[in-house]
């Protein structure tokens, strides 16, 4: 009887091995949002939108994304692939091997913040840009966000991108 349990667990292992991958797929659709719209945002990556916009991102790349809008500060944000709560359930099923496929290609992440939503500063104005949640409640200043994770998207995006060297805006 134990053998037989051994042996169940260890096909649901393998059934379940890159869950994620399954569940989630490699890719997101992330959503961009400013206040007010029509603001220009330029990704590290190379993509590019005009606000409200949604795109397909890699859930495992680190991003900046620059933000432009005439008579307002411009402002960038650093856009952080982080572990999702779906590695936990591969570890907890036993999914060693999903967990390692999930983990290699990304599924078992998200991007943080997203929605990304940005309230610009007006040019003049001491005041810095925002994240709003999708309510349009202010999360925190832009800054501090990046400042909280500045040291590690610089470990994918350079620390040039992250703003640790040169002149940062912010």
């Amino acid at each position: 009887m134990k053998k037989r349990f051994v042996i169940t667990i260890a096909a649901l292992a393998a059934n379940l091995g890159g869950c994620a991958t399954v569940l989630n797929g490699t890719k997101t659709d992330y959503t961009v949002g400013s206040r007010p719209d029509s603001a220009a945002v330029k990704f590290s990556n190379g993509s590019s939108c005009t606000t409200p916009c949604k795109l397909e991102f890699r859930r495992k790349d680190d991003l900046r994304a620059d933000m432009t809008l005439a008579g307002y500060k411009p402002t960038y944000v650093l856009i952080q692939s982080k572990l999702n709560g779906s590695a936990f359930g591969n570890i907890l099923l036993g999914g060693g091997v999903g967990a390692i496929v999930d983990g290699s290609n990304g599924a078992s992440n998200r991007l943080y913040p997203s929605p990304l939503i940005v309230r610009l500063a007006p040019e003049g104005s001491p005041d810095g840009a925002v994240l709003l949640d999708k309510k349009g409640n202010v999360v925190t200043t832009v800054k501090a966000h990046n400042d909280a994770v500045r040291s590690d998207v610089s470990k994918t995006v350079g620390p040039k991108l992250a703003g640790l060297e040169g002149n940062d805006p912010q």
